[in-house]
């Protein structure tokens, strides 16, 4: 059976380009073939089977005021239940977290995302294996976020919180006992336009890095 790798997160899973010039049909959402799980399906080969599950959007455990369904913590269950058995999660959340409206520090934010590994973990989607999961910090927003058009609902305050994601995300996943990449060290790329999404560079840098790690996470041929 081949194994099975879930891709949860928000627009920077789903895909969104805010830079039409750099998708390859000049969309708004980068080709199955630009995106970091499909090019880490392609890296891993036949053996594995990675989904994506992105939603634009997608907060770690916040309410969002102005759009429904946002909350993963609410969505967690039934979409892993949907995938069972899975091998292994990764999870990459925390940029809209950061937004102003949402009132939570770097830190919160960081206790979100442990909440929301916990209720992964309790899930029982694993089958008879232990649960895997990998927890990817997104890169920190960009500067010239405060002077795009993303300003407005973003706020001012969601750029340094980003900058600080990292640290407390490593810090829960010790604790957890779960895995951590930080996606901002591997020079994961944000556009010039928005600051705030992977560029196709950056979808393909993630994969090139993801595509050296999940066959230590999960080894084919090896049961967990």
């Amino acid at each position: 059976m081949k194994k099975h790798i879930l891709c949860f997160g928000d627009s920077n899973t789903h895909g969104y380009c805010a830079d039409p010039g750099d998708c390859a049909d000049g969309g708004i959402r980068f080709t199955e073939e630009q995106r970091w799980p499909r090019l880490l399906q392609n890296a891993l080969g036949q053996d594995y089977l990675v989904t994506e599950e992105g939603l634009s959007g997608r907060t770690t455990c916040f309410e969002d005021p102005i759009r429904e369904g946002l909350n993963a913590l609410d969505y967690i269950y039934p979409c892993l239940k949907s995938h069972e058995i899975i091998d292994l999660l990764i999870i990459m959340l925390g940029t809209n977290d950061t937004k102003d409206r949402f009132y939570a520090s770097a830190a919160c934010i960081g206790r979100g995302m442990a909440r929301l590994v916990k209720k992964a973990m309790d899930t029982d989607c694993w089958g008879e294996k232990t649960p895997n999961i990998l927890v990817i910090a997104p890169p920190p927003i960009g500067e010239g976020m405060l002077s795009s058009v993303m300003a407005d609902t973003m706020g001012q305050l969601c750029v340094e919180k980003s900058r600080q994601l990292a640290r407390y995300y490593r810090e829960q996943c010790a604790l957890l006992g779960v895995s951590f990449l930080d996606a901002g060290a591997l020079g994961c790329e944000f556009n010039h336009v928005d600051f705030m999404h992977l560029t196709s560079r950056g979808h393909a840098r993630l994969a090139e890095n993801l595509a050296k790690l999940v066959p230590e996470l999960v080894p084919c041929g090896t049961e967990l």
